[in-house]
C-alpha cells in the first residue's frame, strides 16, 4: 500500500508517518521544505500546488494540514477542497485530520461541541473552519473521503497507549467520562483506517481508552 502524508513535518503528520512505516507501508512525505519526518521518500511541494498527477500513484492520501492563526485558518477548508478536486473520480482515498468542534452532543444531531456554552471563543474560528471542510466533504460524491475527528482534548505530547475507541458523529467519552486522545494513539487509528478503508464517505471519531 502506498500512502502520501501531506504536511508530514507537523506533529500529527510525523506520527502518522512513523506509525505507517512501522507497519511496513510504503510512505511518502509531502512537505514544503526539508523533510523532517521519518519517511525516506518525499515530495517537496506546497499543498495548494499539488496536482492529480502528483497523487495518482497513491492508494491513500492523508491530509494532516493544520492552521491556527486568523490569517491562515481559512486555508483548512480550502486545502480539503483542493485535494478533493485533485482526487475526484479516482480510486485514491482521502483521509483528513479533522476537528472535534463539529461532533454532535445530542442524538438528534442538532447541537455540536462548538455550540456549547463552555467552548472557548478563541477556538471558534478554528472549529468553524474544520466544520466548513467537513461540510464540503459531505457534498462530494466523487471522492473516497474519510474525515477523522479527534477527541475534545487532543494531546500533542500524550503517550502512545496503543488503545483507542472508535466513534462516529457524536462526541464519545471513555470509561472515565473523558474525551481525550493523544496524537500518537490518533495516528494508530488513522493508519488503521488507511489500511482497512471501512468508513469511506463517513466521519469517524477517536477517543483514547
Amino acid at each position: 500500500m502506498k500512502i502520501a502524508v501531506i504536511c508530514a513535518n507537523g506533529k500529527a503528520g510525523r506520527l502518522i508517518v512513523r506509525e505507517a512505516l512501522d507497519r511496513g507501508l510504503d510512505v511518502t512525505a509531502v512537505v514544503r521544505g526539508e523533510n523532517r519526518s521519518a519517511a525516506a521518500k518525499a515530495v517537496t511541494k506546497d499543498l495548494f500546488a499539488l496536482t492529480a498527477e502528483d497523487l495518482k500513484d497513491f492508494d491513500v492520501v492523508v491530509n494532516a494540514f493544520g492552521a491556527w492563526t486568523p490569517d491562515t485558518v481559512g486555508e483548512i477548508p480550502e486545502a480539503v477542497r483542493h485535494l478533493c478536486d485533485a482526487l475526484a473520480h479516482t480510486k485514491t482515498r482521502l483521509l483528513v485530520v479533522g476537528g472535534a468542534g463539529s461532533l454532535y452532543v445530542n442524538p438528534e444531531h442538532t447541537r455540536t461541541v462548538a455550540e456549547g456554552p463552555d467552548f472557548p471563543d478563541a477556538l471558534k474560528p478554528l472549529a468553524a473552519a474544520h466544520d466548513k471542510a467537513l461540510r464540503h466533504l459531505r457534498g462530494r460524491r466523487d471522492v473516497k473521503w474519510t474525515y477523522v475527528s479527534p477527541a475534545g482534548d487532543f494531546q500533542a505530547d500524550g503517550p502512545r497507549t496503543g488503545a483507542y475507541l472508535l466513534g462516529g458523529e457524536e462526541l464519545t467519552l471513555n470509561s472515565r467520562g473523558e474525551s481525550v486522545v493523544s496524537y500518537a494513539d490518533y495516528a494508530i487509528a488513522m493508519v488503521d483506517e488507511a489500511v482497512g478503508g471501512e468508513h469511506v464517505q463517513e466521519r469517524i471519531s477517536v477517543v483514547g481508552k
